[in-house]
Formats: structure tokens, sequence, C-alpha cells
């Protein structure tokens, strides 16, 4: 294993990191309707714990209204329930065939939650970079103590490596931003 494999073996890492991020991101609420805060639900299909978008249809027929039509009618009490225990805040209305879930306006007490609950989850994503930055770090830190590269190469792929680290924690703050303002935005 040289410096080379150590450093192009960090991005995929760091950006496998990002894109956690993103998917934690967009189950948090915001005050429009958006899919993404249904992704995490799972659903009681016949005893197997089913993701809810394997079994429905959810689209955003309104900016404040998102709604889920089961590809299989009779599982839409289910569904519902899976919602209901879900506890996003949504009170689901049921027609028998189409699930509606109204988005209410936030206060402005729930944006600040939100916007803080953001700030935290960034907070972990920065901070699974840098365990990241370290792993690679101890890499060559091993590879230099075996003589596999010189002193010179070791602080290469330091720097390297740190660069990785400053672009992807910069990737995590604009992202984190983004989604605070879109969560404080009335």
């Amino acid at each position: 294993m040289g410096l080379n494999s150590i450093i192009n073996e960090t991005k995929p890492k760091m950006n496998a990191v990002v894109d956690d991020l993103k998917r934690k991101l967009a189950a948090v609420r915001t005050g429009r309707a958006s899919t993404g805060i249904l992704d995490n639900i799972v659903v009681d299909y016949y005893g197997t714990q089913t993701p809810l978008n394997q079994m429905a249809s959810v689209s955003v027929p309104e900016p404040q209204l998102l709604t889920v039509q089961p590809w299989d009618a009779t599982q839409i009490d289910a569904i519902e329930k899976a919602i209901n225990t879900a506890n996003l805040g949504i009170n689901p209305s049921n027609d028998g065939k189409l699930i509606r879930l109204p988005i209410p306006p936030l206060n402005e007490e729930r944006r600040q939650q939100l916007a803080k609950q953001v700030h935290e989850i960034a907070e972990e994503h920065r901070i699974a970079v840098r365990n990241v930055r370290q792993h690679s770090n101890n890499d060559l830190k091993k590879l230099l103590h075996d003589k596999e590269i010189s002193e010179d190469n070791e602080r290469i792929g330091l720097e390297e490596v740190q660069k990785l680290t400053n672009e992807f924690v910069g990737m995590i703050d604009d992202l984190a931003k983004k989604k605070e303002e879109e969560i404080l935005t009335v």
C-alpha cells in the first residue's frame, strides 16, 4: 500500500460521509413539502419491514401537500399508521385510495429547533470526515515507520489528506448553511 493508494482511498470515504449528510438533511422538515421527509419511514408489510417508497408512490402536488398512493390499496391503513408512528408532526388523512399529508407551516420555535438539529447533524459529519483523515494519517505514519515512504512523501501525503479534509468540511458547511437558510426562511 503506497502513498497514492492511501490518498485515493481517502476521497471516496469522505464522499460517502457527504452523501450520508445529504440523505440526513433531506429528511429534516422545512416549511415546504418534500418527499425526502418520508424516506426513513418503514411499513409493516405482512410482517416484513418495508421502506415506504418501495410500496407507494409519493408526490408533491402542491408546495404544502404530500400525497402517498399505495400500489396495494389494502396496505393504506398500515402506511398511515407508519406515518403517524414516525412522529413527523404531520396528520395524514386517508380517503381509501390516497393519503394526503398537509405540511403545516413551522412556527419560529420549531424552526430554531430544526436549525439546531441541522447544526448537530453537520457536526457529526464533520467529525466523521476528521476520523477518515485520522485513519489516513495513521496509515501514512505507519508507511513511514515501516520505511516504505520517505519523510518528504509522508509530509506530502499529510498535506494532501488535509486538503481533502478542508474541501469536504467546506462542503458540509455549505450544505448545512443552505438547509438552515431553507428552514429559517418564512
